[in-house]
Formats: structure tokens, sequence, C-alpha cells
């Protein structure tokens, strides 16, 4: 290998470890990902410790958990003032470029505000070469800035493949260059929604008989597989890409001097216990792939190293020879005397999002090859042992048998709260300290979900009473509930049903386009509807109402697109 190795990393969104065919899926059509894992080492425990974009990309990005960093939810910029990898990389006389989704400059508003918006040379943590937007979702009509012009331009068709277009671009222009490059490639798909897949991808799926993971109770299965038939049309569509990227370093020459590294920043439950999406503890939303594959082919096989998110930059900089800054709380997983420690670190500090549809409280836990252990802010929560039961259907937290195995991870887990300087504060203590309590996604509405098969119940029942936390349509079909909104904000909920994009006209598309409101949110993004000051008087009387039937914002997969 080289001494100065280019590094290619290539980035991807909301893929899960169990979706390729390399890890045993049958649904998955992925020649090229799994060509690429048979030339590398295959890190078959690589987990996401706070499985979701923004967290989960800043401990990417500093080597940091998400306490130490501040990005503690979606959108908020990056507050580290130490090092980081791509400013490292630079430091060693690395060229660095970023191409793809962003996601980093953060939202200060808390409304999702800046995700169309130009980021500025000082926000790119250490990237030289641009070509990036902040995040959208909305693949065939995806924003870019190139370089320091702040003009936005828009990627020719579906994004993930102009994308890869531009980068065989850089990597043709890096072929006569002296200093080594570090280029990250970062994917928004297979992100949900679906929409907008190239037709090639959606046919391979269209009429095919795919199968759902044992886990997806029943009454699920149906809206699950037309899920994944659109998970796994994005999916063959980044099999593409990748496929294109290796063949252009092969066309160049340059792979004969790169390490390439394929990862993602979390996975997806996809209807998995009845949950959708990620943040939640279980392997569909925490495990992801992570390949290394080196210049030479000589080290391939699998390594069932506990590597976390905060473990790739130090990880990235010593495989390339790089020495490591000091201070970083991820471990060097390519050196042979790396400390490897027994557990990996899980953890959701701050409820949002589908935490909040779900009903599940703040959480930590640890998670290594045989067990899984999460505890939450209500208290021990979940115990799995995957080597019996790897697709998690019988909860073992409390049972007698495994009294040593919950009582090893509780010590494993404490170890991990004091070597984070993590003293597992309230949700709501977070809220105020990294001042992000006036974000939507931190105020969605609050649902309750439990085990489909009886072993595990949400850990905040708040959502099981009415309240201004309720969902707008939960609060539309009930009678009584109605009257109580039309008496406190008149013509609210007819607003509401009648035109609810007009509810939200001049609110960010990201917020106004979501399907399910509450009286809280929409007081954020139109206090004229929802006056904040009426908001206690509304809860108020929302809580004397009887609530007869549960939460219907329960798992409808998709529904907080």
């Amino acid at each position: 290998m080289p001494d100065r190795p280019n590094v290619l990393l290539v980035l991807v969104d909301e893929l899960r470890h169990q979706a390729l065919g390399s890890t045993g899926d049958p649904n998955a059509r992925t020649p090229a990902l799994d060509a690429l894992a048979a030339e590398s080492v295959v890190y078959d425990q690589a987990v996401s410790g706070h499985p979701i974009c923004c967290p989960a990309r800043a401990s990417i990005m500093t080597g940091q958990y998400s306490p130490t960093h501040g990005v503690v939810v979606n959108d908020v910029p990056v507050r580290t003032a130490g090092p980081t990898l791509a400013g490292t990389f630079a430091e060693a006389g690395y060229a660095t470029g970023y191409i793809g989704k962003w996601h980093l400059y953060g939202s200060p508003q808390g409304l999702c505000e800046r995700r169309e918006d130009f980021v500025p040379p000082e926000a790119r943590l250490g990237y030289q070469y641009w070509a990036a937007g902040e995040c959208t979702h909305e693949y065939n009509s995806s924003t870019y800035y190139q370089g320091d012009d702040p003009t936005p331009r828009q990627w020719a068709g579906y994004d993930a493949l102009a994308q890869t277009e531009h980068a065989c671009g850089y990597l043709r222009d890096r072929v006569d260059r002296s200093e080594p490059f570090f280029l990250t490639v970062a994917y928004g798909p297979p992100h949900f929604p679906y929409r907008g897949v190239p037709e090639r991808y959606k046919a391979m799926y269209r009429d095919a008989e795919l199968e759902v993971r044992p886990n997806v109770p029943d009454d699920l299965r149906e809206a699950a597989l037309a899920e994944l038939r659109g998970y796994h049309a994005q999916i063959a569509g980044v099999d593409d890409c990748v496929a294109e990227l290796l063949s252009c370093l092969a066309r160049t020459g340059l792979a004969d001097d790169t390490i390439v590294v394929f990862t993602s920043d979390h996975g997806d439950m996809a209807g998995s216990q009845g949950l959708e999406h990620k943040l939640c503890p279980w392997e569909e939303a925490v495990r992801v792939p992570l390949f290394v594959r080196f210049p030479d082919r000589r080290r391939t096989g699998t390594d069932s190293a506990l590597v976390n998110s905060p473990d790739l930059m130090p990880t990235l900089l010593g495989l390339a020879g790089v020495p490591v800054p000091a201070g970083l709380q991820g471990i060097d997983f390519s050196s042979p005397a790396a400390d490897r420690p027994a557990t990996a670190l899980l953890t959701a500090p701050i409820p949002f999002s589908t935490m909040r549809s779900h009903g599940f409280a703040a959480y930590r836990g640890v998670r290594n090859a045989r067990y899984v252990y999460v505890r939450s802010s209500a208290g021990p929560w979940l115990l799995y042992d995957l080597e019996t039961d790897p697709f998690q259907l019988s909860n073992r937290c409390g049972d007698p048998a495994y009294a040593d195995v919950q009582a090893w991870a509780e010590e494993e887990l404490d170890a991990w709260l004091q070597r984070t300087g993590d003293d597992f504060p309230s949700g709501d203590r977070l809220l105020e300290v990294h001042e992000v309590a006036h974000y939507y996604e931190v105020n969605e509405p609050l649902g309750v979900v439990d085990s489909p098969w009886g072993d595990w119940a949400a850990t905040d029942r708040r959502g099981e009473r009415w309240s201004v936390d309720a969902s707008m349509a939960d609060l539309a079909a009930d009678a009584t509930a109605r009257e109580v909104v039309d008496r406190h904000c008149a013509g609210l909920l007819d607003l509401w049903e009648a035109d609810r994009a007009g509810v939200f006209a001049g609110v960010p598309p990201i917020v106004g386009a979501r399907r399910s409101h509450s009286p809280r949110t929409i007081s954020l993004v139109r206090p004229d509807l929802v006056p904040p000051g009426e908001l206690p008087r509304l809860d108020e009387a929302l809580a004397g109402v009887a609530r007869t039937r549960p939460p219907t914002i329960r798992s409808l997969l998709g529904i907080l697109s």
C-alpha cells in the first residue's frame, strides 16, 4: 500500500446492514456492493450509536459523541471547536472534497429553514472542494452549490447518478496531481420517501416476490412490502452508483493508490417491531454496513470490532497513516494495538421525531455481537440475546435467567457514561442545555407504540391522553376533542382539513409538508392560528376529555415524510 494513500469515503443515508445481498437479504440486488464486500475488510458489527442523520454525521466528522459535538437532534449546527476529519486530512497535505448531501449546516430557528441554503466555507469542517447541498429528499429536484458560488444549481435528473458523474470528474482531475486526496461522496438515497426513483429501478421490484422480516407484525406486512419495494429500488440505484465509482477508479489508474470505505449513517426499521424509520435501539436502525477495501486487496475478510460512528474519524486517519489528533472520543480501529471495547454505546439523549410518535423516552444502551441492553430514562427497558433471538422477538430485561447478563451490561453502560461524561440527564434538561427546545422535531405529536408480541412497552405514555401534543388527525376524528379545540382555536381543524398546504404557506417545505401536526407544532410555525398563550388553556381543557381510542399516529409507514 502507498505511504500516503488516497481515501474515498462513500456515505449513504438510511441503509441498514441487513439490506444487502452479502448480508443475506433475499430482496437485495446489490452485485457491486456484494463484490466490494468480497474485496474488503467487512466490519460486520459496525453500528450507528445515535441512529439519526445529523447526530451520526456529526460524529463521523468530529470523532465525538453527540453530547460533545452538540448535534443532539437534527439540524443543529456542529458546535465543536476541535479537529475534524477533513480538516485533519487537509493539515496533513491532502486535497479534500465533498460531493452530495451535507446536512450539518443546521437550522438555528428549528424549522429546517436552511436546508436549501448555501453552506459557507467556514461551515464545511475542512472540506476544500465543494459540490454539495445541505439536505433534500426530492432526488429529482435536488439543489447544490459549487465551490464558493452562492448561486443554487440543480443536479441533472436523479441526483445520486449526477453526483456519481461529478465525482468521476473529480477523480479524473486528480490523476496527475501530486498530493493525495480524501473525497467523500454522500448520497441521499435510500432515505425515504421513495418517489422519483428512476423507472429502471422501480421496474426491478414492481412485480417481484419480496420477503418481510419475521419481526414485522402481520397487520403491517402489506405496508412494509410497499415500503420495501421503494427502499430496495433506491438501494439498487445506489449499487449502480458505487459500481460506476469503482469503475472510474480503475479506469483512471487510481484504484491501486486508494482506500475505499463504504458505510451508512444509520439504518431503517421499515416496519420491524411495528416501527418506522430510525432513532430506535433495535438492530434494523442501529447496524450499518462498513467495508474497507485496501489498494492491494490483500486484507479481506470479516472483523467483528464494535465500530461506532465516532470511531470513523480516527480509524480513517489511521488507515491513511495520518496522525490521529488527541482528545477524540472515537477509537482508531486501524491500529492493532487499539484497546477494543467489549461493547458499543447506543444513545438517544433527547426524544424527537419518531421517538415522540412511538412514545420512547431518552435512552442509553450497550451492544456487542451477542447482547443488546437498553436503559431508558424510565429505567431498564430492553435486553436481547442476539445469538438465540436474532430478530429480537423476546425481550429478556428483568428475566432472572439473564440477571448476570443484565448486571454486566449495566456495568458496561455505566463505564461508557463515565467515559463520555454523560450523567444521563433528562431529555427536558438537555433541551435547555443545548438550546433546542424551540425545534420543530422535539415538539412533534406524541403517540404510543407497544411491542406487537407484548415483550416491551413504550416508555413515555403521555400520548395516551389528549393534549396539545396529540396529532391533528386524532383530534379531528374525536367529536368531543374537536369541540374543545374549536372552542379555543375557532376554525383551526376546519382549516387544517380543508387546505393543509395553505395553513403552512411560507413555512419551510419540510415542516409544512408534515402529514401529522399537533396544536403545539402549528403554534411554532403559525402563531396567528394557535397563539402560544392559548396553548396552556387548550391543554388543560383537553386533559379533561377522556380518550377512548389509542392514538392513530401509530406506525403508518411513511406518515412523517
